[in-house]
Formats: C-alpha cells, sequence, structure tokens
C-alpha cells in the first residue's frame, strides 16, 4: 500500500495550509444554562468554540445564515482564544453549565462520554432531524464511540511534514512518499552539512508524530484505556532524539523558545517541521522562504501510519433542545453557503457538499487539498487511533517532558517513567 509507481512520482505538494483546528474540548453534565425558550416560541442554543478573530469572524456569518433558514433558533455565540476557552469551559462544566454545542476532537470524546456528557446524536439522526451522509473518507468514525455518535466532523487534517524548499533544494535533497526514517535523516545531516542550519525543528516531543511511528511499527500511542507502547520504546525514542539535538542535528531548544510564537521553522532555525497540514499557513505568513507540504518518512517504505484527524461538534447531553442542536449541526456540517465562508479554517471540509461548493483561490489552501488527496491516493491512511479518556492530560505531559529530553534536564528514561506514572495518574482520574 502506498508506494506503486502512481505514488513514487509524487514528491513534495506547495502548501501551506488553513489555520488552527486540532484539539478539542468537553463538557460535564449539567443543564444548558442560558439556552432555552422564550414565550414565542423561539429557542435559544449556547454555541461555544476557541479560535482566532478570522474564525470567530466566519462563524458569526454562518450563525446569521442558520437563523434565517430557522428563524426560531437563536444562537447565542461564546468563543475565546485556546487556553482562555479551557478554563472558562472547566469552570461551566464543574458548575453544570456548559453550552449545548460545542467544538471538540478525538483526545476528549472517551473522556466526557465516560461522564456521560456527550449527546448521542444517532437517534437525532434516525429522527430526521441530522444526517450523517456524504462525510468523505471515513472521517465520520471519528466521532463515534461505543456504538454511538458523539460527534460529527466539521473538517479534516493529517500529520504533515513542513520544509522549506529553498534549504532542500540548495542542499539537493528531495522528500518523496515512501523514504524511511533513515533517509529522512540523511537528507537533514545534508543540509546541516551544507548550510549549516538544523535539519528539524524538534519532532520528538510530538505526540501525535509518535503515533504514527508506532502504527508504522504496529503499536499504537494508544489503546482503548491505556498506552500501546513500552517505557523502553518511549526512552529509545527520545534518546536517539536528545542525540540529535546535541549533534545539531534538531534546532537547539532555548532557540526556539527565543522565537517564540513564531515557528523555529519560519524564524530560519531548521528546515523541516512536523506539524498538521492545515496548521502549515503560518509559515508563509510568518517566515522569508517558501514554504512545502512533505511525506511522512516510514519504516518499511509503505506505510506512514497516518489518519485523519477531525475538528467536530458535539451536543450536551443535557440540552433542553436535542431537536434543535441536531439540526443546527447538521446545517454547520451539511450547508454549501457555511463550507464557502468557513473555507478550510477548520481543516479540509468534511463533507461532500461543503468540500465541492468551496473552490480555494490561494496557493496555500490548494495544496493543502491537494496534499490530503495525495495521501488518500497512495492508500496509506488507516483509522484513527483511539484516545482514551485523560488523552488530552497525557498528551500534554510527553510535550512538557520531551522538551525537558531536549533542554537536557531529564534523562530519557526518567522522562519516560514519568510519563507513564502521569499517563496512570490521567486514566485513573
Amino acid at each position: 500500500m502506498g508506494t506503486g509507481r502512481n505514488v513514487e512520482r509524487r514528491t513534495i505538494l506547495k502548501a501551506a495550509g488553513a489555520t488552527a483546528a486540532t484539539l478539542g474540548l468537553a463538557a460535564t453534565a449539567g443543564c444548558g444554562g442560558d439556552s432555552g425558550s422564550s414565550g414565542d416560541g423561539t429557542v435559544t442554543l449556547r454555541y461555544a468554540w476557541w479560535g482566532g478573530e478570522p474564525r470567530t469572524i466566519a462563524i458569526k456569518k454562518t450563525i446569521a445564515l442558520f437563523e434565517k433558514k430557522y428563524p426560531k433558533i437563536k444562537i447565542k455565540p461564546e468563543f475565546t482564544d485556546y487556553e482562555a476557552f479551557w478554563e472558562k469551559f472547566q469552570t461551566q462544566a464543574s458548575g453544570g453549565n456548559p453550552p449545548d454545542v460545542f467544538q471538540n476532537a478525538v483526545g476528549f470524546l472517551r473522556k466526557y462520554d465516560k461522564r456521560g456528557v456527550l449527546l448521542d446524536l444517532k437517534s437525532q439522526a434516525d429522527s430526521g432531524n441530522l444526517s450523517l451522509d456524504n462525510f468523505r473518507n471515513g472521517v465520520l468514525a471519528n466521532g463515534q464511540v461505543d456504538g454511538k455518535q458523539i460527534a460529527v466532523p466539521v473538517g479534516a487534517n493529517t500529520m504533515a511534514l513542513v520544509i522549506d524548499l529553498k534549504a532542500f533544494k540548495k542542499a539537493g535533497v528531495e522528500a518523496k512518499f515512501g523514504w524511511t526514517w533513515d533517509e529522512y535523516f540523511e537528507a537533514l545531516q545534508t543540509i546541516q552539512d551544507k548550510l549549516k542550519i538544523a535539519g528539524d525543528t524538534g519532532y520528538f516531543s510530538i505526540m501525535y508524530l509518535y503515533d504514527l511511528y508506532l502504527r508504522q511499527n504496529g503499536k499504537a500511542f494508544f489503546t482503548d484505556s491505556d498506552l500501546g507502547f513500552t517505557e523502553d520504546d518511549l526512552t529509545q525514542w527520545w534518546t536517539d532524539g536528545y542525540k540529535r539535538v546535541k549533534s545539531g542535528l534538531v534546532a537547539d531548544p532555548k532557540k526556539i523558545e527565543q522565537v517564540k510564537p513564531k515557528s523555529g521553522l519560519s524564524a530560519g532555525l531548521a528546515a523541516s517541521e512536523f506539524t498538521w497540514d492545515n496548521f502549515s499557513i503560518r509559515y508563509e505568513g510568518e517566515g522569508e522562504s517558501d514554504y512545502g507540504l512533505a511525506p511522512i518518512p516510514t519504516t518499511d517504505g509503505k506505510q506512514t501510519g497516518q489518519y485523519l484527524g477531525s475538528l467536530m461538534l458535539s451536543g450536551f447531553s443535557g440540552t433542553k433542545h436535542p431537536k434543535e442542536v441536531a439540526q443546527f449541526i447538521s446545517f454547520m456540517v451539511h450547508d454549501p453557503e457555511v463550507g464557502k465562508i468557513m473555507g478550510y479554517d477548520r481543516g479540509i471540509l468534511a463533507t461532500t457538499e461543503q468540500y465541492d461548493a468551496f473552490k480555494p483561490a490561494d496557493a496555500q489552501n490548494k495544496g493543502v487539498a491537494a496534499y490530503e488527496d495525495e495521501v488518500a491516493k497512495a492508500g496509506v491512511l488507516g483509522k484513527i487511533t483511539p484516545h482514551p479518556s485523560g488523552a488530552d492530560v497525557i498528551e500534554a505531559a510527553f510535550l512538557r517532558l520531551g522538551g525537558e529530553v531536549a533542554q537536557g534536564k531529564s534523562k530519557p528514561a526518567d522522562a519516560a517513567k514519568a510519563l507513564f506514572s502521569e499517563a496512570k495518574a490521567a486514566f485513573a482520574g
């Protein structure tokens, strides 16, 4: 799968994606707070999301479209940036006052389904209030847990390697589908030797990339209820990563910190960086070089371990208006005009109606769409790895501990032991 002649001819796809859309949010039991019905039969739903100003402007336009079509349903928006959103949401959840509809992602589904927070939308689909048809590339399954449909995708993305095209060209190295990790690091060594810059910004602290590597080797980061690898596995991953920091193949983490919030790639500290494909628009805006999306390296020259992740919409199980919640979600994921307004802000549009309606005019969004199309055609996409309750806590720990290893503050074996200890506590919680 993935390395026939039609794949071999593919190399880098010029791109740099939409804006942010990955990790999600959650809720706990309670009532829908300020949502309710007025004397004239009008229903009000609270709709919460995080994101920057462009996303908020676009979503407000889609809300106006919905309210025009459904004049008896009013939407009360709640939005902020990612960190503040989480703080606010946790407070709302603890007080039994979560929104009726909210953004969600795979890392939080089991956690909040376990608490009975998420509305099973299947019954609403069976009643005709929500369409679960026409989702692309099997992404609808991302919102399913134990036979329930507790979230509906609005977009899809996959991990990619963003590279400095000028640096790769000047060094005379090429990224192709089917290249191996050895070939990737050899390419980075050539870049370091010829251009005197690091090859990578810090790959080994990225949980989702490690998940791909594990999947390439018959494992996965998570099982349904636990970690899917051993302390020895992780110790080796972090040991190799730290050696590459010391050799200069991976950028100095202190320098990476100094240029934040700018990326180490766009700051010229390294020639490549792993991230979600639709995050990649940032590099064109931040940097002075040209950037492109390149294939994920492999273990066997075939399997990349990739899958499509999704930003999703969920409903609160305690909402007073499940029918209206379902109607709102259905409109937001299927209406063509909504697709035109949102574009790829939350990932490649999940349904055929919206995907076909939006025609990106810029090279960056065209490139992201082309990258996902090429990955799908390569036949390497698998099912998303399950994320048990506590996955969000573990991802944060992985990033923090990997950073400590990179800076020489923790030995790889000690950091791996700490990760397993924190994971145990997260799963128990």
